[in-house]
């Protein structure tokens, strides 16, 4: 299930073109290492673990696929640990179940092929839940903490909004085993106590994200699985898949005290044979045994009955959580930041299907393909070449350079992706004042003098990062109102199509 998941997820490359979060990951990786540090004191520090890891990786090469890679074989390990928490759980069918799932959904395709930490960070999730069942399974076992705590902080590194799961870990603290969870939970939440105070020094990189309600919540399906009409019957799946969960607790709770109880029964009739002490002594035994057997199966079954709230807290809490940081400290409510959740979401779906009292088999084929059917437009739109919403090929494209045109950008960083991809002549860039990226940030240093720098030309290409309207009405792209103060009127404008998009416009001279 491993190759599964790591082959559904890069397979979501299709044609999609890098993004400008993709070409930010190049920009950062393509510096030194002392350059990502000092990018880091002013923005996206929180991805700095994932920047040094791809500094190294990108060596070896900067080509779509080659940068995707490492996100796709995130989702196989997801996919790997998927299966055995639900093996530990319920059944390795609940766990195969649950990861074959986890691999329809359209959520998996797009962050499966993407340049950035987020299938990192849910591979660092189902890890931390799976080391924490193991770590319980053995409470007195060392090595098991240590392995939960580097887990914990693999997820603290990943993505900063990861930690929103931990609070859901939290239902499984109880006396015996508390100072070594809160131990291997404190150690490994180091980094997010680090990480976090550098991300709130540098909240002004996150100021274009709008105040958020209660509503967005309404559409968390569709951004849990990639897919509105999927994502909805997943969820519905899901309740059910918690009741399973409780269900089987209880069951397997009523199953050992039954076995007791036939075992003493046993004993006591043997026991009617034997002399007067030595059926004494034998019952006392029997009875001291199977009190400790009850004990252990209602604890079992009470920690069945926990784990089905703590999967339930996984996918729920997150959304509720990040939006409580957005009202309360700053905004900063966006959908990919809770891809966290997919797994949580597969696996309790999966957890229903096996927990069907018949005919599992054949209901789990029947729900990954019926699946993937449901959500077949959106796995298409995910590897179309304007899947990640920022085409700069078909700008390219749409750019047809006469000699002496100019191009200017609408944000400055927008000249790195058609850097990337141009194969052919382009435009003068008559702004640039430097080759290499701001050390502050990922955009370029740039002239402020527009119209010196069109002087003499009569065309001009002006490319910026949204619809039409946002920068040629308003003043929200600055760079279009000085070319048309420069004494430029537009002749064409054209959108990529899917929001935000890119816009390429031709202005001429008056």
């Amino acid at each position: 299930m491993a190759l599964v998941g790591a082959v559904a997820g890069f397979s979501g490359t299709g044609s999609a073109t890098l993004n400008g979060d993709e070409l930010a990951t190049i920009s950062a990786a393509s510096r030194s290492l002392s350059g990502m540090i000092e990018l880091a004191r002013h923005i996206d520090g929180h991805f700095l673990p994932y920047y040094l890891f791809m500094h190294f990786w990108a060596k070896a090469g900067t080509s779509e696929l080659w940068l995707r890679l490492p996100s796709a074989l995130a989702i196989g390990v997801a996919a790997w640990f998927l299966v055995d928490l639900g093996r530990r759980l319920h059944s390795v069918r609940a766990g195969v179940i649950g990861a074959g799932i986890f691999a329809i959904l359209p959520s998996v395709s797009y962050y499966g092929a993407f340049a950035r930490s987020y299938a990192f960070a849910a591979a660092a999730v189902v890890l931390s839940f799976w080391a924490l069942h193991r770590a319980l399974e053995r409470p007195g076992a060392a090595r098991r903490w240590v392995l939960y705590g580097v887990a914990v902080a693999l997820v603290c590194s990943t993505h900063l909004f990861a930690v929103l799961v931990l609070p859901a870990q939290l239902l499984l603290l109880r006396r015996a085993v508390a100072v070594r969870m809160l131990g291997a939970l404190a150690v490994g939440c180091v980094p997010a106590a680090v990480l976090g105070l550098i991300g709130y020094g540098e909240r002004h990189a996150i100021s274009w994200i709008p105040e958020r309600g209660p509503e967005v919540w309404l559409k968390f399906p569709k951004m849990a699985a990639g897919a509105n009409t999927l994502g909805i019957v997943l969820f519905v799946m899901a309740l059910a898949g918690v009741a399973v969960l409780w269900r089987a607790s209880n069951q397997s709770a009523g199953a050992h005290h039954a076995d007791q109880v036939n075992q003493a029964d046993g004993a006591n009739h043997g026991d009617q044979v034997n002399q007067a002490d030595g059926a004494n002594h034998a019952d006392q035994v029997n009875q001291a045994d199977g009190a400790n057997h009850t004990d252990q199966a209602e604890q079992a079954g009470k920690a069945g009955k926990v784990w089905a709230a703590v999967l339930a807290g996984w996918l729920v809490l997150p959304p509720v959580l990040l939006l409580a940081v957005s009202l309360l400290l700053t905004p900063a409510y966006v959908d990919r930041y809770l891809f966290v959740t997919a797994p949580a979401l597969a696996l309790l779906a999966g957890l229903a299907v096996a927990g069907l009292p018949r005919f599992q088999v054949v209901a789990a084929v029947l729900v990954v393909v019926a699946g993937f059917a449901l959500a077949f437009p959106e796995h298409a739109e995910v590897r179309e070449e304007d899947g990640r919403f920022e085409n700069i090929p078909w700008a390219l494209r749409v750019i047809k350079a006469e000699p002496e045109d100019a191009i200017v950008y609408g944000q400055s960083q927008l000249r790195a992706g058609f850097e990337y991809y141009a194969d052919s002549l382009m435009p003068a860039d008559v702004l640039l004042a430097g080759s290499a990226p701001d050390p502050d940030g990922f955009g370029y240093p740039e002239g402020s003098d527009v119209s010196g720098a069109l002087e003499g030309r009569e065309r001009v290409w002006v490319v910026w990062r949204g619809t039409k309207q946002s920068g040629l009405k308003g003043n929200s792209v600055a760079r279009v109102k000085e070319v048309e103060k420069a004494g430029f009127e537009l002749s064409l404008a054209k959108h990529s199509g899917n929001l935000p998009g890119l816009t390429v416009a031709l202005f001429t001279r008056r």
